[in-house]
């Protein structure tokens, strides 16, 4: 009977923050997958926990270590796979291995707890959904610049990572891209020197412009309201489009408040007034 494949959720800066499911598993398992095992480490020592440690972090890596973790599960074995910090497979090492135990029959289960990308929009002020979370930007200003264009238009909180040597060529592509919009800066998140930066995009500028950022970073970025602009003669216009092309009340309702991020409730009975 093939084992178990635990998906453990790590504290993101305070130690406290880690989970009594968590730590049981843990404590449980016989094998841990650590992006950091120097990192992992630390955690296990804070918690007086002693278990076998293997590298686990993806790059650069061969199949050879995903087969011997496999190996492992197949014999019936429970492995936990942990980041250096907060959840695994967000922006960090595991899809490749959860997928061939998915692919192979071999049982995943999440153990949650912190994120970056959440914890930072709980507190940011900035509308919680809908949110597109797409992890780092791209290092290089001509890739990063297209790739935010690709975003310009979406109604979503966007929240990105990025690193402190990029962030300041970052808020200025973004600024360019998306122009003055509300955004939001955490830095250190949960950690003794935790901060939150608010205001427009050029006023968070101003802000970092004469002195290093450090710290684990997390930028947020109001989406487009000019997308939430539709006159109720174009949204009945659309409604009917798909209800001629034979989309339901319900369905239609759903995606044209994904689309413009206004009530679903609001558009289903418009579109229930609209159905023939």
């Amino acid at each position: 009977m093939s084992g178990t494949l635990y998906l453990c959720a790590t504290p993101i800066g305070n130690l406290d923050d880690f989970s009594f499911r968590a730590l049981k598993t843990l404590e449980a398992a016989d094998l841990i997958a650590a992006e950091s095992t120097e990192e992992t480490k630390k955690l296990l020592h804070h918690y007086n926990l002693r278990k076998p440690l293997i590298s686990y972090y993806d790059k650069g890596q061969s199949e050879s270590k995903e087969n011997q973790l496999l190996d492992k599960l197949k014999t019936g074995a429970s492995v936990a796979l942990v980041s250096s910090a907060g959840t695994p497979l967000i922006s960090d090492p595991g899809y490749r291995l959860v997928k061939r135990c998915v692919d192979e029959g071999i049982a995943v289960i999440p153990v949650p707890g912190a994120a970056a990308c959440i914890t930072a929009l709980m507190a940011s002020g900035l509308p919680p959904h809908p949110f597109l979370f797409t992890g780092f930007l791209p290092p290089k200003k001509t890739e990063r610049s297209k790739y935010l264009n690709t975003l310009r238009t979406l109604p979503f909180t966007l929240i990105f990572y990025e690193s402190p040597h990029r962030i300041h060529e970052s808020l200025q592509d973004c600024l360019e891209v998306f122009g003055n919009r509300q955004a939001v800066l955490a830095r250190e998140l949960t950690k003794v020197y935790e901060e939150f930066i608010r205001g427009t995009l050029e006023k968070i500028i101003l802000r970092i412009a004469d002195k290093p950022v450090k710290g684990e970073l997390t930028l947020l970025v109001h989406g487009d309201e000019s997308a939430h602009e539709i006159s109720e003669t174009q949204l009945e216009e659309e409604i009917l489009a798909l209800l001629q092309k034979g989309v339901n009340a319900s369905t239609a309702s759903r995606e044209l408040a994904q689309k413009y991020g206004l009530s679903k409730n609001k558009i289903y009975n418009l579109a229930h007034r609209l159905s023939p």
